[in-house]
């Protein structure tokens, strides 16, 4: 991940600090200074103190300001997760304040719920259309067949669309709807009406404006607020804002807002271990107050409302698809870079890169999960 022409490492101080972290890297085989392309080379004597004192977001925080670099983060990154050094990072207070704060705090209650549309997909449609593809889909692509970014999108937005069956003259919810693309999809090929809501001001407005002349509508609204029936609903990589403590709420309104032997697919990140916990510098700088579910969190959500049908994962395809958008982001940022400075631009490379690392390691998934109504008969999921 080359950005400008790279600055000579520091020599390595010969303290505590650096040599507890050079024997968690040992498994890693990750070396400071070293010359391949993920070998971290250090720039400031001090990076390893800090780490040991603030954990992964000193780690994220550092990269930021250029205290660290490597020529691919993403590769740095699964070598440190695969080697289980995510939980390593993580320090015994960075856990425990978070499980308070979680557990006295609802922290996607709908008064909080708008604070990440405000400062993460109100940031600016400007960076968002340069690190995107023309679908303006912000979730995993679909590389089965796919060859792009953009052809894997499009699978994506069609798989679910024949997933849940749509056809002409359908009412669908899209629950998350981002900039609009599964709205426009949906509604332009396969003839649907789709309502859309999401927390984010400037989505609604580019999604508006998109799906004009389209039987589209696009509400700044909470789910929680949602009055109607409809035959779909559909909801892409929103799940990852609900919280733990609104599981339960959150399917308890797709039940209510279900037309009778309905459907409707969830497409979320999802994590291995069965705990509520969140990635301290993600949550800092990119996703506040996001949580991705468990298994049976999921399940423990839906018992006893909706009927599960059919479970993919594709988890691997995330690592792709985020690999494309670093490569979108590095080809088009001098095209922004007056109005984002550089600390930006390498917070938006740490999270694409942690992340693609993440999906390399298979420490986290994409699930796309067709729940039913329960008095519908037998559903066959296409591929």
């Amino acid at each position: 991940m080359t950005h400008n022409a790279p600055l000579a490492p520091v020599a390595l101080p010969n303290t505590r600090a650096r040599q507890t972290i050079e024997q968690w890297l040992q498994g890693a085989d990750v070396v400071l200074n070293g010359d391949r392309p993920w070998d971290i080379r250090i720039h400031h004597p001090d990076l390893f103190a800090r780490v040991l004192k603030q954990g992964s977001i000193g780690f994220g925080e550092a990269y930021m300001d250029g205290w660290w670099e490597s020529d691919r983060l993403d590769e740095t990154l699964h070598r440190l997760l695969r080697n289980g050094l995510g939980d390593a990072a993580h320090t015994p207070t960075e856990r425990i304040l978070y499980k308070l704060h979680s557990n006295v705090i609802n922290l996607q209650s709908r008064a909080r719920a708008y604070i990440v549309g405000r400062e993460h997909y109100d940031l600016g449609n400007d960076l968002f259309t340069r690190m995107l593809d023309e679908t303006m889909c912000y979730s995993c692509g679909y590389w089965k067949q796919a060859d792009t970014l953009h052809d894997a999108q499009i699978a994506k937005l069609d798989l679910a669309c024949r997933k849940l069956g749509l056809e002409p003259g359908m009412t669908v919810l899209d629950i998350g709807c981002g900039w609009g693309s599964f709205a426009e999809y949906a509604a332009r090929h396969y003839g649907v009406e789709v309502t859309g809501i999401t927390i984010s001001e400037a989505q609604a407005t580019f999604g508006r404006k998109r799906c004009q002349g389209l039987p589209v509508e696009i509400k700044l609204e909470d789910y929680r607020d949602l009055e109607g029936q409809f035959d779909r609903i559909v909801s892409i990589g929103m799940f990852e804002h609900v919280g733990p403590r609104n599981y339960a709420v959150y399917f308890d309104t797709v039940k209510r807002l279900l037309a009778s032997e309905g459907l409707f697919l969830l497409h979320t990140i999802g994590k291995s271990r069965n705990e509520v916990s969140a990635d301290p510098w993600l949550n800092k700088y990119i996703f506040p107050n996001g949580v991705l579910p468990s298994v049976q969190q999921i399940a423990d959500g839906y018992e006893g409302k909706l009927v599960m049908e059919d479970w993919q994962n594709f988890g691997a395809d995330y690592d792709t698809t985020l690999m494309a958008w670093q490569a979108n982001l590095l080809a088009h940022w001098d095209e922004i870079s007056d109005r984002y400075d550089e600390r930006v631009k390498r917070m938006f490379l740490y999270y694409l890169g942690s992340c693609a690392g993440a999906f390399r390691a298979r420490s986290v998934q994409l699930w796309q999960v067709v729940f039913s109504d329960a008095r519908r008969g037998r559903y066959d999921s296409p591929r």
